[in-house]
């Protein structure tokens, strides 16, 4: 989020500069979440390829009403430090992907047992348990394919960017890890 050189506007009744940079905060959040969701198409097979039950389970969990906050927070963060937005929009993608795997493995009756996310069915529910596994198991492959074939980004940034989402996501010190504590508590 770039600062506005601009004085900010008072509107009538107050707010001032804290009004403005609400506005201009809101406004980040829905430009990065439109860009995030129109690469996400791009990178994520439509329905109405085979495996059709798959590919459906998998748009029904990641184009779910989301905020996009941890993709939009990398988007925010590289462009600081000045990266531009097209070398970051993969990862920001493989970043909601792994974390909407975790959200459809989290739901399953093996773990949380969650019938209802965000105010709708969840994957399993809708999909069958089957199919809620196979769509995880894909978004998580389909996040570090996202980053390895990311061509504007150095061959040896791929990797590490490749590597450090395995760990964190992964274990013995990853979201695995932390699901397998919170499972044996």
């Amino acid at each position: 989020m770039r600062a506005s050189s601009d004085a900010p506007v008072t509107r009538p009744g107050g707010g001032g500069a804290h009004e403005s940079v609400a506005e201009e905060t809101r406004a980040y959040f829905a430009r990065s979440r439109s860009l995030v969701e129109a690469k996400l198409d791009e990178l994520v097979p439509p329905e109405t390829t085979e495996p059709l039950s798959v590919h459906a389970a998998i748009r029904w969990s990641l184009f779910a009403p989301a905020k996009r906050f941890r993709p939009t927070l990398l988007l925010a963060v590289g462009e600081t430090f000045g990266a531009r937005t097209e070398r970051l929009l993969r990862a920001a993608c493989a970043f909601e992907m792994i974390h909407t795997y975790s959200l459809v493995h989290d739901d399953l009756p093996a773990m949380d047992d969650d019938s209802l996310r965000r105010g709708r069915p969840t994957c399993h529910i809708k999909f069958g348990e089957a199919a809620a596994i196979l769509a995880g198991d894909a978004l998580q492959a389909l996040a570090f394919q996202s980053i390895a074939e990311d061509e504007t980004l150095d061959p040896r940034l791929r990797v590490a960017l490749v590597s450090e989402l395995a760990r964190a996501s992964g274990t013995p010190e990853g979201m695995v890890a932390g699901q397998a504590h919170d499972l044996a508590a």
